[in-house]
């Protein structure tokens, strides 16, 4: 038996890439998936049916089940359809995957209106517009007990976002507003049985083959990203829920995330600026002490 079988996935931005291997693995591990691919170049222009078509084809000839779809994700129609081509076909839907992703590189003092609203449109407001769909669906079910074991939501982050790029300011504003998305959608839905994580893949792909990095990263390839979000898809995942995750090669991750880890009070009632001055070099002790340099491609350290 699959970690899947039964179930019905949508994984955005399949054609390719890592999305491409989370559909592959999803039906090897016994799921129907919706196969979605604008068609695009990794900048967002053009489109072609025959990308996704294509997963569509491999998926079958394996032995499995899959349905294309090709709307723009970042748009309400899109998000809603995505949902419905699950429902329509098999009847059910169980888990979300939104990898769809695009970039427009440029240093921020260079950078035009476009180029931020459309990576912030991809990114941002298509895994939105995916997650409401999901999440209207998956609350409909729960309330008339059409999903004993729960639904799944694994949204894709950065490490663009969790640590900054140069060059990137609109995906790696996108890329964290993701992982705050995330983690309040877990809230919210947590009574539902409904758990919603984020992954912070790290992949040679066409989003990161020119990358001062790609070099070091051949080994990375995408097959080695899509167990981790088919876990995540599965009932074996159960009260996993508002997580960020890393996966990279062998590797995976649990990401802590923001909260506090020292504090200063004032003598009085509120700080005065020239009062917090003079702990400037006590704060620059404790940030360099909690914020050790983190490398990706490193492990990190284990909980002890």
């Amino acid at each position: 038996m699959g970690l899947l079988d039964g179930k019905v996935v949508a994984i955005t931005g399949a054609g390719a890439g890592i999305g491409r291997e989370e559909a592959l693995l999803a039906a090897k591990e016994g799921a129907k998936v919706i196969v979605n691919d604008l068609g695009g170049s990794r900048d967002g222009s053009g489109a072609s049916a025959k990308v996704a078509d294509v997963v569509v084809e491999e998926i079958k000839k394996m032995g499995g089940d899959a349905v294309g779809h090709y709307t723009d994700i970042s748009t309400a129609d899109g998000g809603n359809t995505l949902i419905k081509a699950g429902v329509d076909k098999w009847g059910r839907f169980d888990a979300l995957v939104n990898n769809a992703g695009i970039l427009r590189d440029k240093m921020s003092f260079n950078m035009t209106d476009d180029e931020w609203d459309l990576v912030i449109k991809v990114h941002m407001r298509g895994h939105f517009m995916c997650a409401r769909a999901a999440l209207q669906y998956f609350r409909q079910a729960s309330k008339e007990n059409k999903l004993p074991n729960g639904g799944a939501i694994v949204n894709t982050t950065s490490t663009s976002g969790l640590l900054g790029n140069a060059g990137q300011a609109n995906y790696g504003a996108a890329k964290l507003g993701i992982v705050g998305m995330t983690s309040t959608l877990a809230l919210e839905f947590v009574k539902y049985n409904i758990r919603i994580n984020s992954i912070a893949p790290m992949a040679l792909t066409r989003l990161t083959e020119d990358l001062p990095i790609a070099g070091m990263m051949k080994q990375l390839t995408p097959a080695h990203i899509a167990a981790l979000p088919v876990f995540l898809c599965s009932d074996a995942a159960k009260g996993i829920t508002g997580q960020v995750f890393g996966v990279f090669g062998k590797y995976v991750q649990v990401w802590r995330l923001p909260r506090p880890v020292h504090y200063w009070e004032a003598a009085g009632d509120m700080w005065d600026p020239k009062d917090l001055a003079k702990h400037a070099d006590e704060m620059r002790t404790v940030i360099g002490k909690v914020n050790a340099p983190y490398m990706p491609g490193s492990p990190g350290p284990k909980v002890q």
